[in-house]
């Protein structure tokens, strides 16, 4: 993907020339001091990606720029546009404001505390404002008006929403008008491309049947998404979902070794967890390969004669409040798995991925997955002593593809000379 930016276009966070960095879930483009910000911040409130060195599905970065060149940072400013503001002196950040306090500090409030978003009149049931607002987003989605949608969720209105009269999701009405943009907004906050409506349709269905094939391949592979990249972080390489390929499997370069007892004992509580705590584990396991490839790109486009201090480091995953704090622990632990114990997870997770989309039966174990990274975690220290065993069982590849142990070290050209689609 090639992208030439236009010298008008400015950091939605300091107005800087020459933002190189979009956020994808607030439709903005920013500046890489800006951005070192954003990605302490965590994915769950900015999701941040290069726009020249970073593989884009081309509707995904046309959603972007759309909403960028239609004002979609006036949602997350909307207050500051207000005379009222400059009279009282609150502001935005400047170029020349020093990212430590200042900007970090206005970044946070915008779209960490969303201090400046338009506030609708209080009620008391915030869940009857909800609703509406979801309601609202499902009849908007059938139009190509992106920033209204934005400005929607914005608001709360959610985007797997089901209609109760309608019988459907917002998602649905995009893919039957075959709005793309909508699709891949709609995406981004969490739409399900496999949810069934009142009829048993899902999106796929009717982007299929309104002969959006466009559209419908899209929704494939965002439903694909997590596995897709998954695969992708490790072998540089999508499966062919066209021919009905889903999954890619890379395969251990010394799979051929025995396994100590901890491998199994970790690779059976993994097989063990209900598909919920599965999901959740697998969820977490995207976001630090997010973390890993942004911070491979961030460090080999920054200019290395400014020294990169501790303040521009994301070392592990940044706390989500919506998680527990065990979860939040596990999710930081992953940070520390070299890249031969990372790659092995990953491996295990796309292996029973594909074994639970065809349906082989689980014991149903409510094993927290705390406890099944506390036994890989105990397995490595074990295995740094024996000769190095491998993490997991080898996987046997869909296709012939190998992968080294320290498979990561590529990943930094992987990004920057690769395109994923």
């Amino acid at each position: 993907m090639s992208k030439r930016l236009r010298s008008s276009e400015v950091c939605a966070d300091c107005s800087g020339p020459d933002p190189s960095w979009a956020s994808v879930n607030r439709g903005t483009f920013i500046c890489d001091e800006c951005c070192g910000v954003h990605r302490s911040l965590g994915r769950h409130v900015s999701q941040v990606r290069h726009l020249k060195h970073a593989p884009w599905p081309p509707t995904l970065l046309q959603m972007v720029e759309t909403l960028y060149n239609n004002g979609a940072n006036s949602i997350w400013e909307h207050s500051l546009l207000d005379p009222a503001s400059v009279m009282s002196g609150r502001r935005k950040a400047n170029p020349q404001d020093k990212v430590h306090p200042n900007k970090a500090e206005f970044i946070r409030a915008k779209y960490q505390m969303l201090a400046f978003v338009h506030r609708l009149p209080c009620r008391d049931d915030d869940s009857v404002t909800a609703k509406d607002l979801s309601k609202q987003l499902h009849s908007s989605v059938r139009t190509g008006n992106l920033e209204t949608c934005l400005r929607l969720l914005s608001l709360g209105a959610q985007a797997n929403f089901f209609h109760p009269e309608k019988g459907n999701t917002p998602l649905h009405v995009a893919s039957k008008a075959g709005q793309i943009l909508q699709a891949e907004l709609l995406a981004v906050y969490g739409a399900d491309p496999g949810t069934q409506d009142s009829s048993g349709k899902t999106p796929v269905d009717y982007a299929r049947q309104g002969g959006h094939h466009e559209l419908a391949e899209r929704l494939v592979e965002i439903q694909y998404e997590l596995t897709d990249r998954l695969a992708f972080y490790l072998c540089g390489r999508k499966p062919d979902h066209k021919n009905g390929q889903h999954f890619i499997i890379p395969q251990m370069a010394d799979s051929s070794l025995d396994l100590s007892e901890l491998a199994k004992a970790a690779k059976k509580k993994l097989q063990s967890l209900s598909n919920h705590l599965f999901e959740e584990l697998a969820m977490d396991v995207y976001d630090e390969v997010d973390r890993r490839e942004t911070d491979a790109v961030w460090l080999a486009t920054q200019n290395h004669s400014t020294l990169v201090t501790e303040t521009t480091v994301v070392p592990f995953l940044p706390v989500n409040p919506e998680y527990s704090s065990t979860r939040n622990q596990g999710r930081q632990k992953l940070a520390r798995f070299n890249a031969h114990e990372f790659a092995t997870l990953v491996i295990d997770i796309l292996s029973d991925a594909k074994r639970r989309q065809q349906g082989s039966p689980l014991s149903g174990s409510k094993d927290n997955v705390e406890l099944i990274l506390k036994t890989i975690s105990n397995q490595h220290s074990v295995e740094s002593q024996d000769n190095d065993q491998p993490d997991y069982d080898s996987v046997a590849s869909d296709e012939d593809t190998d992968l080294e142990a320290t498979a990561s070290k590529a990943n930094r050209q992987k990004l920057l000379g690769k395109d994923a689609n």
